[in-house]
């Protein structure tokens, strides 16, 4: 993922490190990708390593040096059957540490679980709350219809998310 994350960067523009990291964050794609700045830094190494990107200039900010990378034709390659690969992928999968927990959730006191399964809660309506929030400011810009539709996807599952925590604490109480 985090490799088909910065090649596509780096085929609008060549950037350095730093800039991606900010276009990440500012996107707020970090997220829903789990994409780190360490492994940000890491990976732009080892695809220079590979031959799919190559440090084309440098930039010195202060006592730093920046190198400013772009994408190989080798990158673009990966990137093509990058994106390939992830469109073969379902949307969602069912495999869950939650589910593989909910196994065992009734070993622990009912107050305790139940304690747990709110705070599970409030964490995804947040979650739900920064979806909506960056669905209705994004919208402001434009939204292309896949973006929109991606947006109305996420937002239905973590509406379903609460439902299902709430249904669980139900379940808990009887």
């Amino acid at each position: 993922m985090t490799n088909l994350i910065l090649l596509s960067f780096l085929r609008q523009r060549p950037m350095h490190g730093y800039e991606i990291q900010q276009l990440i964050q500012g996107s707020r794609m970090d997220l829903w990708t789990n994409i780190l700045s360490g492994s940000i830094y890491y990976a732009l190494n080892k695809m220079e390593t590979d031959g799919l990107i190559i440090a084309t200039a440098e930039e010195r900010t202060g006592a730093r040096l920046r190198k400013i990378y772009s994408i190989t034709e080798a990158g673009e390659q990966l990137f093509q059957q990058l994106v390939r690969q992830t469109l073969l992928q379902p949307p969602h999968t069912v495999k869950s540490d939650f589910a593989l927990g909910l196994l065992w959730i009734e070993s622990l006191p009912k107050q305790e679980a139940l304690e747990l399964l709110e705070q599970n809660l409030q964490q995804v309506q947040v979650s739900l709350e920064e979806w909506q929030s960056g669905k209705e400011i994004k919208s402001q810009y434009g939204l292309s219809k896949i973006a929109l539709a991606t947006f109305d996807n996420a937002i239905a599952l973590l509406e379903q998310d609460i439902s299902f925590l709430n249904n669980i604490k139900t379940l808990i109480q009887e």
